[in-house]
């Protein structure tokens, strides 16, 4: 499987997972079936406008490949009527977005090493394509971003897309790696969530 085949499935795979958190937050909200699908649609596709449009990669994919319009609309009618007691859905939301989070940051840093971008813009570049659509949710939706809280959010996001770019530096090239980074990034941010780790706070403000 080659390396743009594997970009090409985490990239469709992220844009579902994504699609998914932006539903069940407009499901908490108790919004109707469009603004279900509104959600699922921006919370999807978010993050990757914002990395292609960082890039020059115009038109975006999403305009280009019918396939990852349908697939936001699919996570998010799925969601609709298949959500479970809306006392879960908080819950589902925090591991399905840590699963976003892990699949677009790699992604991320994977299509800016195809564009020749240094490491460390790489790995900028990974975690904002991994935070984006969250904030897009959370502003639409009314919340204040995760990644303006006190959670620990972006820095996993770092690492993740911190082990693509390092493996490309060393020039290894094996198809565990962009897993091995989602990986990372997923397990330290459920750990975070589950142990409540929160970045620092000023003091007495």
């Amino acid at each position: 499987m080659s390396g743009s085949v594997v970009l090409h499935v985490l990239d469709l795979v992220g844009v579902f997972v994504f699609g998914i958190t932006g539903a069940l937050v407009g499901v908490r909200k108790k919004l109707d079936v469009f603004g279900v699908l509104v959600l699922a649609f921006v919370t999807g596709l978010g993050g990757g406008f914002l990395r292609d449009v960082l890039l020059g990669a115009t038109p975006p994919a999403a305009l280009r490949d019918w396939v990852y319009l349908v697939v936001p609309v699919a996570a998010g009618l799925l969601t609709f009527f298949l959500h479970p007691g809306i006392g879960r859905v908080e819950r589902l939301v925090n591991i399905f977005d840590a699963a976003g989070l892990a699949l677009f940051c790699v992604t991320g840093a994977l299509k800016a090493l195809q564009y020749d971008l240094s490491p460390l813009s790489a790995v900028l570049l990974g975690t904002i394509s991994g935070i984006g659509g969250g904030v897009i949710r959370d502003v639409l939706s009314g919340r204040v971003p995760v990644v303006l809280r006190s959670e620990i959010y972006a820095i996993p996001a770092l690492l993740g897309a911190g082990i693509v770019v390092l493996a490309a530096t060393l020039e290894y090239d094996a198809l565990w790696v962009p897993f091995a980074g989602a990986m990372t990034c997923f397990a330290i941010r459920l750990v975070a969530i589950r142990r409540g780790w929160n970045a620092p706070l000023p003091r007495n403000p």
